[in-house]
C-alpha cells in the first residue's frame, strides 16, 4: 500500500470516527482526543489505539466495538482492531479547539 493510499484511508477513518460520540459529552470521539493513534499496515489492516473519558465510562463495553466495526466497514480496510489504553489518562486538555469551543471551554 502506497503512502498516498494510507493517507487517503486515514482521512476516511477520521471522518468515520467523527460520527462516533461519547454519550456523556456531546462531541465526537476524535475531537474529544480519545483517539491516540491510527496505524495502517501494508495490507490495509487498521489498528486504532483509543481511550475513554474514564475507566468507569458507561459505554466502555459498547464504544470500542462500535469504533472497530465502523472502521472495518470502510471500503479499502482489510481488518480493524481497537485497543483501549488508559495511559496517558484522558484529560480535557486533549480536546481540540473546536470541541473546547462547542463545550464552552474557550
Amino acid at each position: 500500500m502506497e503512502t498516498s493510499d494510507k493517507i487517503t484511508l486515514e482521512i476516511k477513518i477520521i471522518d468515520v470516527l467523527k460520527t462516533c460520540f461519547d454519550p456523556e459529552i456531546p462531541t465526537n470521539i476524535y475531537d474529544l482526543g480519545l483517539i491516540y493513534e491510527i496505524k495502517i499496515d501494508e495490507e490495509a489492516n487498521v489498528h486504532t489505539i483509543m481511550t475513554l473519558t474514564s475507566p468507569s465510562c458507561p459505554v466502555a463495553g459498547i464504544l470500542p466495538p462500535e469504533v472497530e466495526e465502523k472502521i472495518r466497514n470502510i471500503q479499502g480496510v482489510s481488518s480493524s482492531k481497537v485497543e483501549v489504553t488508559w495511559e496517558p489518562a484522558w484529560s480535557k486538555e486533549m480536546m481540540n479547539e473546536e470541541a473546547q469551543f462547542e463545550l464552552g471551554m474557550l
